[in-house]
């Protein structure tokens, strides 16, 4: 890989943000090994960007946990998901090659990356603001960092996703074929994304528990079943 193809494609990455179809399906026609290589590093940049905002609060130890953990959580994710969906693209018909469905999934958690990345510092000036743990209204802030940081997250992550439905449509073999990669794709970044980031907590740290790199029980139960347990505690 030439160096200057690799900054070529760094300045290429905003590409990804403004949801043009044919620009997006260039980039998806011709996944270079540049183009990997600057989603890659745009993936760890913006989500350790991000990451330090998320634990910051807690305590500057805490967001520099984060600022590693979020980009680990989402290249495992990447690395789980992108496997199965390489093998489903081939077996739903798709016409996407493995190497394709690969860099459509890395596109699309650049994209969530750069949109994280770009909002670092509105979060950042949030949690600077708000009073810290053990403070008056410590509590109240706490609830309004996580509702934020939530949102931040759910709009990165569903406009990233929506970008690339109808690149996915215009690239596959039909429509159909499109959709039906695009749902897999979607439902499979659900459930790893879920569980991995239950396996990587905490991300926001708790004011009334140490700061720590991963829980002590982190493998002792799944997301599923604590969602089970929850929703059961209401029956009689």
């Amino acid at each position: 890989m030439q160096p200057s193809l690799f900054h070529q494609a760094l300045r290429e990455l905003p590409v990804l943000c403004q949801g043009r179809t044919e620009r997006l399906g260039e980039w998806l026609a011709n996944p270079t090994g540049a183009r990997l290589a600057a989603c890659a590093v745009a993936i760890a940049a913006g989500g350790a960007a991000y990451g330090f905002t998320l634990g910051l609060w807690r305590a500057p130890l805490m967001g520099g946990y984060v600022a590693l953990k979020l980009p680990l959580l989402l290249g495992l994710t990447l690395l789980t998901n992108g496997l199965m969906n390489g093998m489903l693209a081939q077996v739903l018909g798709s016409g996407l090659s493995f190497r394709q469905t690969v860099m459509a999934m890395l596109m699309s958690f650049t994209t969530f990356a750069l949109i994280t990345g770009a909002l670092s510092p509105v979060a950042l000036a949030l949690v600077w603001n708000a009073a810290g743990p053990g403070e008056p209204g410590g509590s109240v802030a706490y609830r309004v960092i996580l509702l934020t940081q939530t949102a931040v997250i759910a709009f990165a992550g569903i406009t990233a996703h929506r970008r690339f439905w109808p690149v996915l449509r215009a690239a596959s073999a039909s429509p159909r074929a499109g959709t039906l990669v695009f749902l897999t794709w979607l439902a499979g970044n659900l459930f790893v994304g879920a569980q991995l980031s239950w396996n990587l907590r905490p991300f926001f740290g708790q004011p009334a528990r140490p700061v720590e790199l991963f829980r002590a029980d982190w493998n002792r139960s799944s997301f599923y079943e604590s969602i089970y347990k929850n929703l059961t505690s209401f029956l009689p």
